[in-house]
């Protein structure tokens, strides 16, 4: 055997080698990512305003897994279907939770978990009843929002939960579709969700929709974000020739304008005072 054929063959040898290790990395990388987004965090991007102020569209965070124990939505591509949870606990009130939408349970919704079993829930002239009592809503004034091309004036508060935090909600007016309701009695294994965004939101106020969330259906609990930024599509919409090449280029070149910097790796939960 020459030794121009043992040079090949140990060529070869080093490169099957280099391949195989490749391919283990790649796998041992997907398998950890595939435990990381099961068993702890979650990417989750807002899609809507229905959340606003607190939540914006543009906003990506990360969801914790682990807060409330684990259902069958916990796990990717619906692997594993059971009734029930693991190590479940209950969403506190006033958390902002990822939960499949009733009825829809290939939709993730967002809101603030705002009635537990066994809570009284009504909204009279736009205005939070919780067991008979009235929350306080403080005035802060308006605000207008410009995001995309669209423009927005809101009146905006401070509502107080009953044991739970203080936070701020947008509204249009007291007169909205959802600002008037019978009572609702939150049953056991349930929880009942809202929108800060309270004209903009299609929540459990809606019953025939939303309703009464099971606790099964949650995902997680909203942790931190990791990247923001303010939407271009109506900025950067073209036309024409070469338009969506013009468009890439139009959001490469605004993307660091754009970045919401101030709300990068910050907690989602945070007090009112940390917000101003």
């Amino acid at each position: 055997m020459t030794d121009e054929t043992e040079n090949n063959k140990k060529q070869n040898s080093d490169a099957e080698k280099e391949t195989d290790g490749f391919l283990n990395a790649v796998l041992w990388a997907a398998v950890i990512a595939i435990i990381v987004r099961t068993f702890l965090f979650e990417p989750f991007s807002i899609p809507s305003e229905s959340m606003y102020p607190n939540l914006k569209v543009g906003d990506y965070l990360f969801v914790k897994k682990y807060t409330y124990g684990y259902g069958k939505y916990s796990f990717p591509l619906g692997l594993v279907d059971f009734e029930g949870r693991i190590f479940e606990d209950y969403p506190e009130r006033g958390d902002i939770v990822v939960f499949r939408k009733p009825y829809q349970e290939h939709i993730d919704y967002i809101k603030r978990v705002v009635g537990l079993p066994g809570d009284e829930i009504r909204m009279i002239d736009g205005k939070l009843h919780i067991n008979g009592e009235l929350l306080p809503k403080d005035f802060l004034g308006l605000e207008t929002v410009s995001e995309d091309g669209k423009k927005q004036t809101y009146h905006k508060y401070i509502e107080s939960l009953p044991d739970g935090p203080d936070h701020y909600l947008y509204e249009l007016s007291d007169e909205e579709p959802l600002d008037h309701t019978p009572s609702f009695t939150v049953p056991e294994g349930y929880f009942f969700a809202m929108g800060d965004n309270r004209d903009a939101s299609l929540d459990s106020r809606a019953f025939t929709s939303v309703g009464f969330v099971p606790v099964e259906n949650l995902v997680g609990k909203a942790a931190f974000f990791f990247f923001s930024i303010e939407p271009m599509s109506y900025e950067c919409a073209k036309s024409g020739d070469f338009s969506t090449l013009r468009k890439i280029g139009c959001y490469i070149v605004n993307i660091p304008t754009h970045i919401r910097y101030d709300r990068l790796l910050r907690p989602v939960h945070r007090d009112v005072e940390e917000n101003q």
